[in-house]
């Protein structure tokens, strides 16, 4: 299996968050998974990188021009797929995972992870997303999700779309564990 892993890239955050991210990548790597993400070089990206690749895993950056331009790009990964665009990254991110794993992270993992909801919803990614919730950085998300299902603007089916923990361990578990998504529920997208 490859995983999708959706994170940040800011070193400003706190030391939990690195823990998770570097505990993650090894564990990953331990279960014989490869790691599909962004290819930063620093933040929680790069610590998910370096531990899963210390541990023997393999890692696959999927990156735009202008990013390695600016050498924001990880030099040390198994594989490094350039693309034009941010469209395109996360296009190819998700067509090589076999799941998704939000870490915590800013705007870019926040969009990350609604388009792939999303594309979920929609029929167009049948995989397991496992939102790893450390610290219970992702509970405003969450009530926003359950507020969209209570208001109705989502059906409560959808709420099985993701699966929740904040354990590392456990969301390796999840990936390897939960059922695909019935493309045939794609009929429920609309309400």
């Amino acid at each position: 299996m490859d995983i999708c892993v959706y994170c940040a890239s800011s070193t400003k955050i706190a030391p939990a968050y690195f823990e998770a991210a570097k505990q993650l990548g090894v564990l990953l790597a331990e279960a014989g998974m490869g790691i599909i993400n962004g290819a930063g070089n620093i933040g929680l990206m790069g610590a998910l990188s370096d531990a899963a690749l210390a541990a023997g895993g393999k890692v696959t950056g999927v990156i735009p021009h202008f990013m390695v331009e600016q050498g924001w790009n990880h030099t040390g990964l198994t594989r490094l797929i350039e693309v034009e665009d941010m469209h395109t990254r996360k296009q190819t991110m998700a067509q090589l995972s076999d799941a998704v794993i939000a870490l915590p992270g800013g705007c870019g993992t926040l969009e990350e992870l609604l388009e792939i909801i999303t594309w979920k919803q929609l029929g167009l990614y049948l995989h397991p997303i496992v939102i790893l919730n450390i610290d219970h950085y992702f509970d405003p998300l969450l009530a926003m999700l359950q507020k969209a299902v209570d208001e109705h603007f989502m059906r409560p089916q959808h709420s099985a779309m993701w699966a929740v923990t904040d354990s590392p361990a456990e969301a390796v578990r999840l990936v390897r564990t939960l059922p695909e998504w019935d493309p045939n529920l794609r009929k429920i997208a609309a309400i």
